[in-house]
């Protein structure tokens, strides 16, 4: 009888592409963040730095809570108890995390010196894109795991040199969910 991991790591890479494929396209702007955007420059730049630290909060606390924190209780071995909904869960988070943090980038452009600190992020967090086809090439999840980790400290330690120190903050189910 043919192994059945072959197929488990395709549907999982298979689920994590389309989940980051409907997020890149939910990731435009849409009323919600129309309305609470600032109207003047001076307000955008007064709330510049309030909100990437919120936004690249929430993508820390997602990444801490729903990839790493189940990569060191060693849900995504293979034949672990709960990988596969550790997986799904992951994907999730990522798709999140990478909207919250394209959001972030966003928002630290209303902010000279924020603006110049993440510049240099950018390419890393679009390499978070190519995730689900590193695991569709026998990548382990523990090395996506890992490159999440370690753009959100960039991230962070880029918050930091800005004046904006950035805490992790868990989001709610409704958050990562959008709804």
């Amino acid at each position: 009888m043919p192994s059945s991991a072959p197929l488990r790591r395709t549907v999982v890479a298979l689920l994590l592409s389309c989940a980051l494929l409907a997020g890149t396209t939910a990731c435009g702007s849409d009323d919600k963040d129309a309305a609470a955007t600032p109207t003047s420059s001076a307000e955008a730049q007064k709330f510049a730095k309030t909100r990437f630290v919120t936004n690249a909060g929430l993508a820390a606390g997602a990444t801490y809570q729903w990839i790493v924190k189940p990569l060191k209780a060693g849900k995504f071995k293979k034949d672990a108890s709960g990988q596969k909904f550790a997986m799904v869960k992951a994907g999730v988070a990522g798709l999140f995390v990478y909207n919250r943090l394209k959001a972030a980038v966003s928002n630290a452009k209303g902010d000279d010196t924020l603006a110049k600190a993440v510049a240099p992020l950018t390419a890393g967090i679009e390499s978070l894109k190519a995730l689900p086809s590193k695991l569709r090439n026998k990548d382990s999840a523990e090395g996506a795991a890992g490159t999440f980790q370690d753009v959100i400290n960039s991230v962070k330690d880029a918050g930091k040199s800005a004046g904006a120190e950035v805490t992790d903050k868990i989001p709610s189910a409704g958050q990562l969910t959008g709804s």
